[in-house]
């Protein structure tokens, strides 16, 4: 890995072992229990699973990028997972009477807390006078927009623990950017050498695959280097969205336009849609039944409007609301509700304002359709206008629709009269695609409350 400092191989193969091991005994200790082998077990068990727990989940990808906040999330919601798991087995098993409940728990609650005090002390230790053996040092062969992209993010990141010392490159002097804050040491040809003489650690190559045979003349000069060499791929010059690496059948493919919700993120988020559904709908119960009577009795049709929207995919689903107009308008043309639409009826303008219009679609979240926080969905006609209008615009079919969304809360809620509020809603719903975390979602939830409370934007 590019990141395989030796500080980040302490905690995963030596610190990480140890404590989530030693926990387990010291616990036992403290609290008077022996350490049995069924104790033993137990330990043998909580290290291999968490061990993969871990690898799924890389807690240290945002630890090396300086989030520490986002690394102790992972930690702790890793070692959640790994708690659930041994659960499990010791309940399928019938282990769990072998131990102690109150040992049990209390690890569970320690052992995180250990993982997170361990690895901030001794990164903190490291940050001193030993700090310079951890730092490997970087040469990148490519003035570029990619490389001094990189180059920034080096210099932006600490634990990163690598340091660069400046580019390589044939262009002349006139074809070089002008932003370039490292020295330009030298030309294609003067890279090995240096290299060795300076025993450079990391080689990134900022080069276009046009130049590949240049490239794999330097590939072979550095054969006689120690240097660990890696690509710089030059897609990172576009808007990226949950960019990543993959492999198909074991050959490793770049995904630069995918879902945020893949494996852990995925589980997470639909349980949170469950769990958040189900109170949801409990506690509205008697309030979405009186609505519905009201709705009957107020005017002619049918009590739920169903509609077809596009889903994740893009692929068409029914989507549930109250009937608000007068009419269903599900066809080719769908007119925008308006402020002071004479097909909004009494009851449908108070439904819409506060927003309990929107209820049944919590039956939507429950079947899997649609989740709590995502892009609003629009009618399917909407949809085929703004694609040919919008660039990006189904990107943010990438996630499940919402029954709320970064963008409502936003002030772009309700209707879209001019391209420009369309564009802008786009934007919000995208930049939600990349930035997703379910502390956004509960935020945005939350923001929401406020936002229907106010009553804003919505006729």
């Amino acid at each position: 890995m590019v990141n395989d400092t030796p500080i980040i191989s302490f905690f995963q193969r030596v610190l990480d072992p140890i404590i989530i091991m030693g926990a387990l005994y010291l616990t036992s200790m403290l609290l008077g229990q022996p350490f049995s082998g069924y104790a033993l077990v137990l330990m043998v068990l909580a290290f291999f699973i968490s061990t993969s727990v871990y690898q799924q989940i890389d807690p240290y990808r945002a630890w090396r990028s300086g989030r520490i906040a986002a690394y102790a999330r992972d930690i702790v919601s890793g070692w959640a997972v790994t708690a659930v798991i041994l659960v499990m087995l010791g309940n399928v098993t019938g282990l769990s009477s072998h131990y102690n409940e109150t040992v049990v728990l209390t690890w569970f609650i320690a052992t995180p807390l250990a993982l997170l005090v361990s690895h901030l002390t001794v990164a903190r230790m490291l940050s001193g006078g030993d700090r310079a053996s951890e730092v490997r040092s970087v040469v990148i062969i490519g003035a570029n927009d990619v490389g001094l992209k990189f180059a920034s993010t080096i210099e932006a990141n600490p634990n990163l623990y690598m340091s660069v010392t400046g580019f390589f490159d044939d262009r002349t002097e006139d074809r070089r950017p002008e932003n370039m804050r490292h020295p330009m040491l030298g030309n294609m040809a003067a890279i090995a050498p240096y290299v060795r003489e300076h025993q450079i650690k990391k080689i990134f190559i900022s080069q276009p695959i046009s130049a590949q045979p240049r490239i794999r003349r330097l590939l072979d000069e550095l054969q006689d280097t120690t240097a660990s060499v890696y690509f710089l791929p030059d897609i990172y010059v576009f808007d990226l969205m949950q960019a990543r690496f993959d492999n198909v059948g074991g050959m490793p493919v770049i995904a630069i336009c995918e879902t945020p919700f893949t494996g852990f993120n995925s589980m997470v988020k639909r349980a949170s849609d469950i769990v958040l559904g189900l109170l949801i709908q409990i506690m509205l119960l008697p309030i979405m039944l009186v609505i519905a009577i009201t709705v009957k009795v107020s005017s002619p049709g049918p009590v739920i409007f169903r509609q077809r929207r596009y889903g994740l995919y893009g692929e068409e689903i029914i989507v549930y609301k109250f009937r608000s107009m007068t009419v269903a308008e599900d066809g080719a043309n769908v007119v925008q509700a308006k402020k002071g639409d004479q097909r909004i009826t009494k009851v449908g303008a108070f439904l819409r304002r506060s927003s309990l219009d929107e209820l049944p679609q919590f039956i939507n979240v429950l079947q899997g359709r649609m989740s709590i926080v995502g892009p609003r969905p629009h009618a399917v006609a909407h949809n085929e206008q703004y694609r040919k209008l919008i660039k990006g615009y189904m990107l943010r079919h990438k996630v499940k629709p919402g029954i709320t969304g970064w963008a409502q809360v936003n002030g772009l809620r309700g209707e879209t009269e001019t391209l420009d509020k369309m564009e802008a809603r786009i934007r919000y719903d995208l930049d939600y695609v990349r930035k997703w975390s379910l502390l956004l979602d509960l935020w945005i939830i939350v923001r929401t409350v406020r936002v229907v409370l106010k009553k804003e934007n919505a006729h």
